[in-house]
């Protein structure tokens, strides 16, 4: 086959093809008596197998050395491979079409929060309607953010704390009792005498798990909202709330101070 057909055939480009022949990763036919270079079929292999490997994210550098890896592999067991890798990338779309049909098929509306867990779109649902909440949402849109971000070694424990936190009846009336005071505090000073309510009860939703660690000190402007999490640090919530109401504020630094004592004590 020519250069065209073989670019068609991947699915590259022939200055790709050409790229490749200049870095030395895919060998240059011979040209014929007529001119031209035919190829065969184990240029259409290592071709596929090159386009494979930068897929994932391999240099060329690197795609070189697995290439002269398999320099004395016989043809059948290259393309044995190749199967295999086709396999494994069917795997991971399915997984990802399940967690998304999972998404799609939760009770109730996809989160305005965007697409999240399956097991954070269940705790939202049982949180009920919060849309009258500005407090309650950008609690939500801060625990999907957390969700994303987290290592995947926490993760668990991040859900594993919300569940604990929010799992009852009483521990969501807590919340939405919370989000309420917050709300409440939206044009109010660090002085206003509701701040102290409004501390008290968020202190009673936040998950000891969320905590910041010891000698982290929230000031006036960092925190977290009824649930979220707090332990990510103080820097990165300070950023995260740094456009909260002085009143807010305050109370969600008494609120980390009330439920550290607890922890400690």
């Amino acid at each position: 086959m020519r250069i065209g057909e073989l670019a068609d055939t991947v699915g590259v480009t022939t200055r790709t093809v050409r790229h490749y022949h200049h870095q030395g990763l895919l060998p240059e036919p011979e040209r014929m008596a007529n001119g031209y270079r035919t190829y065969t079929l184990r240029h259409v292999v290592v071709l596929a197998r090159i386009r494979r490997l930068t897929e994932l994210g391999l240099g060329l550098a690197e795609v070189r050395d697995v290439l002269a890896d398999e320099a004395g592999k016989d043809l059948t067991e290259v393309l044995e491979e190749l199967d295999a890798d086709l396999a494994r990338q069917e795997a991971a779309i399915r997984e990802r079409r399940a967690r998304l049909r999972a998404l799609l098929g939760t009770e109730g509306a996809l989160p305005p929060e965007g697409p999240v867990s399956e097991e954070l779109a269940e705790l939202f649902a049982g949180m009920g309607d919060v849309s009258g909440s500005p407090m309650a949402i950008r609690d939500r849109e801060m625990l999907a953010l957390l969700e994303s971000t987290v290592a995947p070694e926490d993760r668990e424990g991040l859900l594993a704390a919300l569940r604990d936190g929010l799992g009852s009846p009483e521990a969501v009336a807590r919340a939405h009792r919370a989000y309420a005071l917050l709300d409440e505090l939206a044009d109010a000073g660090a002085d206003d005498p509701r701040v102290v309510e409004a501390a008290r009860v968020l202190a009673d939703c936040v998950p000891v798990e969320l905590l910041p660690e010891e000698g982290v000190v929230l000031d006036s402007g960092t925190g977290s909202g009824a649930g979220s999490g707090a332990g990510a640090g103080a820097g990165f919530m300070g950023a995260l709330y740094a456009d909260f109401a002085p009143g807010q504020a305050e109370a969600i630094r008494q609120a980390m101070e009330i439920a550290s004592r607890r922890r400690r004590s």
